[in-house]
């Protein structure tokens, strides 16, 4: 659990021994369980959690009740569910699901904070998350708005690679806009052009 964690810091930073062991003190380790909540609409998001195996989705609810999938959160990713919740403390306008039984490193708001202060280097590492995760969010958006479904699922292969044949497809569907019947047409379509 520990070597996925450190790797996953040193793509951005390079943190002593003492700094690494201070976030370990104040990070904690959390298994859920396949369809378990770790955010709800109306919740305010107070943790970020490190995915050390299995999947997390974060997604909204319409006002007719449809799900719209914003992102997943597989293996050395981090997700909080709701980033602008987090950040300001205001509730949640999404929703943080476990697609698979999932194993996780959780590192709460107020534990960040102290964070912060004994160990400053993970300042560092946090902004460039952020910043990551707005660029992630932003680059979705302009797909959204700009690229035909087929352009969407392509993105979403690039982004995912390894997602498709663990997840069920009404959630890629969701995810690129589209409804699962049209998904799966769109996919023989793909595979029909390619032939």
């Amino acid at each position: 659990m520990n070597d996925a964690i450190i790797n996953n810091l040193r793509r951005h930073i390079e943190p002593t021994p003492e700094e690494t062991a201070i976030f370990l003190s104040l990070a904690v380790a959390k298994t859920v369980k396949r369809k378990e909540i770790l955010l709800k609409e109306g919740d305010v998001a107070r943790q970020q959690f490190f995915v050390i195996n299995g999947c997390l989705r974060t997604y909204t609810i319409n006002a007719n009740g449809k799900e719209h999938v914003l992102m997943f959160a597989p293996e050395d990713w981090w997700c909080s569910g709701d980033l602008y919740s987090f950040l300001s403390g205001q509730k949640s306008v999404n929703n943080l699901e476990a697609l698979e039984p999932t194993t996780l490193l959780q590192i709460s708001k107020d534990n960040l904070d102290i964070l912060f202060q004994q160990a400053p280097t993970f300042e560092r590492f946090f902004r460039i998350l952020f910043q990551n995760a707005f660029v992630f969010h932003q680059n979705r958006i302009n797909a959204n708005l700009s690229q035909p479904a087929e352009g969407r699922y392509e993105l979403f292969t690039k982004a995912y690679p390894d997602l498709e044949s663990r997840i069920s497809q009404k959630y890629i569907a969701s995810y690129i806009g589209v409804t699962p019947e049209f998904f799966s047409q769109m996919k023989t379509n793909m595979f029909r052009k390619k032939s």
